[in-house]
């Protein structure tokens, strides 16, 4: 991190002499590859309202980590958001259901049992605020460092899984016949956004985390001509939207998660206006 701080202090960009900037930028560029590479299967996959439901269930695991005393409760809620997308995996394998209306089923017990923990004694919800809205700019250099893992974690992941997560996705019944192991794929790849989701909900915030999952790989199917451009234009949407959200929210003083948000409709906005004027 020394070398990083001294980096920055280096070149004449005020906002980046503050350490917390500094730690909140390099999250930043560790977050944004996660949510460029996750966006493109989450769009694909049609799984947007599965990766808000993960947000659901990792705030009920920080509440249930509160009560029960623990010092990192973020711990709790990656456990518990783990063990909600396994849960899932194993009743939509097993269940005729429509995929969206399980994730409805997940998400509203998720939301009600998260608020019910956070509540339960006449206790009061307002600690709880940090996790909806969220705030990248306290983020510590253990938390960074937890994210770089994640994110070895998922490129290696990617390289090995990619191509067979793309077929499940859009054609579950072919990628079978094909020998790829389906429910496997779609088990990890719901662990994945987990991990994820639930490492990043402090710093973006629970009531727009969805849209920092969808709003990339939704940008890049716009322009995109093929799925090595998907994945890389999502990625590059993501980091764009990232820095600029951050300074935007430096020199104005608003929720950086916001800033960030807005900066991603942006992009989609633009990139569908080429969409429609190249077709």
């Amino acid at each position: 991190m020394s070398i990083w701080y001294a980096l920055w202090d280096a070149l004449p960009i005020e906002m980046l002499h503050w350490d917390f900037m500094k730690n909140a930028l390099l999250a930043l560029l560790l977050m944004a590859p996660l949510f460029g590479l996750l966006s493109t299967m989450i769009v694909t996959g049609r799984m947007s309202f599965f990766s808000d439901a993960l947000g659901h269930s990792a705030f009920t695991g920080i509440a249930i980590g509160a009560i029960c005393g623990l010092a990192a409760p973020i711990w709790a809620a990656v456990i518990f958001s783990v063990a909600f997308a396994l849960l899932f995996s194993f009743v939509r394998s097993r269940s005729n259901q429509a995929a969206d209306t399980l994730i409805g089923v997940f998400s509203s017990s998720a939301v009600a049992l998260g608020i019910f923990a956070a509540t339960v004694g006449g206790g009061s919800f307002t600690k709880y605020n940090k996790y909806l809205i969220g705030d990248i700019l306290s983020v510590t250099p253990g938390e960074i460092g937890m994210l770089a893992l994640v994110l070895l974690a998922v490129l290696a992941f990617w390289a090995l899984y990619s191509n067979r997560l793309t077929l499940t996705a859009i054609h579950p019944q072919l990628a079978a016949s094909r020998g790829i192991p389906v429910g496997l794929s779609q088990t990890l790849f719901t662990v994945a956004i987990a991990v994820v989701v639930t490492l990043s909900i402090s710093s973006v915030g629970l009531l727009i985390l969805n849209s920092l999952l969808v709003l990339p790989g939704a940008s890049a199917r716009n322009v995109a001509r093929n799925l090595r451009q998907y994945h890389v234009l999502s990625v590059l949407f993501a980091l764009i939207a990232g820095i600029a959200g951050l300074t935007v929210s430096y020199y104005s003083g608003c929720s950086a998660g916001a800033a960030i948000s807005l900066g991603l409709t942006a992009i989609f906005a633009v990139t569908f206006c080429l969409r429609k004027a190249r077709a």
